[in-house]
């Protein structure tokens, strides 16, 4: 037991203060030990992208036509992988392994077998989007350095913090903003369980529950079954379906196949009132349904924004491409009118509050 507890790369044994609350103490242990869990996890796929990174850019030496031979290498590895692991083996996800080797080449040395990696799979996947080497390795010093979540991170790169920290004669003033605007980002105990990489790569499958509040989960449960119902010609084919952009993961609330149509149909459910931007999000879910999951004989995707903001509950239909008006006016035939889903909405959220009451007053 003192060899575990002197064991300085014991991080759960080096945070353990035992004080006079028992409970407290038991819960920063469960809290440290999910945290390093989720650390040593991310390690390992970090250490295990690069390599597969460094092995691609080994292979892609071998071909007399680099760039075309190296596409090709990586379609026909994704092809073998996807087969035998499933998910998280696509072709983006292989580049994103090459990318990640040839921008830091040094990381790991393979000859003695020691890895220099000290940030999750996700940090470095975020890094990739700074193409300036500086700022680069600058994000990646302070993302270890200050323990920053990958938000954090994001918000950091988006915001350009590392430029304006070089330009800026006062930077406590601007450290200050930012850990100010990131704290949220920094406190959220669940962001490891919502990691759907990290989750991909364990070969679980996403929990749903974690990206819905109640009132959602009430709503597009009993959703699900209207459509069915009132709906003509739905076939049910995901739920909270998980689309990853080079930024930022996204959750299409419930997804559809209407046979009829012939095309795929996407919901998204909104708890405040609808924005400029939750249309764009629709329309960008519907590009990448049409370039990933339809077939030459599918109609254009169908996207629908429901708003449950309690003052104007509306729905917005999007739809893309070259043929909206012979389509608009056959999707009509099949879909709830925006009345229906206006009272269903409506509905769900009575009872959901009802329930509330009743399940307070039972208390």
């Amino acid at each position: 037991m003192n060899e575990i507890m002197n064991n300085a790369n014991n991080n759960i044994m080096d945070k353990f203060q035992k004080t006079d609350n028992i409970l407290n103490d038991v819960q920063s242990i469960i809290d440290v030990s999910q945290r390093e869990a989720y650390r040593a996890v991310n390690t390992i796929l970090s250490q295990r992208n690069w390599l597969i990174g460094y092995r691609i850019a080994e292979e892609e030496l071998a071909g007399e036509n680099r760039a075309e031979y190296g596409a090709e290498v990586i379609k026909e590895l994704s092809r073998g992988l996807t087969k035998k692991y499933g998910k998280g083996y696509d072709r983006s996800n292989l580049y994103h392994c090459l990318r990640f080797y040839k921008a830091f080449p040094e990381i790991v040395d393979t000859v003695c077998r020691q890895s220099g990696i000290r940030l999750s799979w996700s940090h470095y996947r975020t890094l990739l989007q700074v193409h300036d080497e500086a700022a680069r390795k600058w994000y990646e010093k302070e993302a270890y350095e200050q323990t920053w979540s990958v938000r954090t991170l994001q918000r950091n790169i988006d915001t350009q913090y590392y430029y304006r920290m070089l330009q800026s004669k006062d930077k406590a003033i601007v450290e200050q903003e930012m850990k100010r605007k990131t704290y949220e980002y920094q406190n959220d105990k669940l962001e490891f369980i919502k990691n759907p990489v990290v989750v991909e790569f364990l070969g679980l499958t996403p929990d749903a529950s974690y990206n819905e509040t109640k009132l959602e989960t009430s709503i597009i449960t009993n959703l699900q079954k209207f459509l069915m119902e009132m709906g003509k010609g739905y076939a049910f084919v995901a739920r909270q379906q998980h689309i990853h952009t080079e930024k930022q993961d996204y959750y299409i609330d419930l997804v559809f196949y209407n046979y009829l149509l012939k095309c795929f149909v996407l919901i998204d459910l909104k708890t405040d009132r609808i924005t400029h931007q939750d249309v764009g999000q629709m329309d960008m879910y519907i590009r990448m349904y049409d370039e990933l999951k339809k077939s030459p004989d599918d109609n254009p995707t169908l996207g629908i924004v429901l708003c449950s903001e309690t003052d104007e509950d509306i729905a917005r239909y999007s739809i893309l491409h070259g043929n909206e008006q012979l389509f608009a006016s056959k999707y009509k035939l099949y879909l709830p009118t925006e009345e229906e889903l206006r009272e269903e909405i409506e509905t769900q959220k009575t009872m959901f509050y009802l329930q509330q009451e009743a399940a307070e007053d039972g208390e």
